[in-house]
């Protein structure tokens, strides 16, 4: 087979490594300054006044905790463990203290239901305790009123 000819005028394609060093140094560049602008708050942040600690959940002085009473489920015949224990502590307000604290029956029916109902591999899976405390943080708010409980703390979740 022979090859095309051709013509002495026409330039080699071959070309150096500098346009891509090029390339990926300017996307550095770029992507380096547009983090600091973000995360400066020069784009998307709009106010030029420093930024004050986060005070969505107020001061230390403003958080109390409302102990929830232990439960303790018995687990189905099919699986490795025959109980389950799970203490836990609300997050309020001190405002909101008192009406969670009347609240505590139904609170811990709700989360008695629910840990009754949530399937076993759930329970072994060390991975699924952030989905179940979402669950149960969720269950909490809908008895108690949105605003009165900030976080479920788990303070025990024993399987024995």
């Amino acid at each position: 087979m022979t090859k095309p000819d051709v013509p002495a005028d026409v330039p080699s394609k071959k070309k150096g490594k500098l346009p891509l060093l090029i390339g990926v140094l300017g996307a550095l560049a770029l992507g380096g300054g547009g983090f600091y602008a973000t995360y400066s708050g020069l784009i998307a942040g709009g106010d030029s006044a420093p930024h004050a600690p986060d005070t969505a959940h107020g001061s230390l002085a403003d958080v109390a905790f409302v102990a929830v009473a232990p439960i303790t489920i018995s687990l189905g015949p099919q699986s490795t463990a025959r109980h389950l224990r799970f203490a836990s502590q609300l997050e309020v307000s001190p405002a909101h203290a008192e009406e969670v604290r009347q609240l505590l029956p139904r609170i811990s029916d709700v989360l008695n239901s629910y840990l009754r109902a949530v399937e076993l591999t759930q329970l072994h899976d060390p991975s699924a305790l952030m989905r179940l405390k979402a669950q149960m943080l969720r269950r909490i708010q809908i008895v108690t009123g949105q605003d009165r409980v900030r976080d479920l703390l788990i303070s025990e979740f024993v399987l024995n």
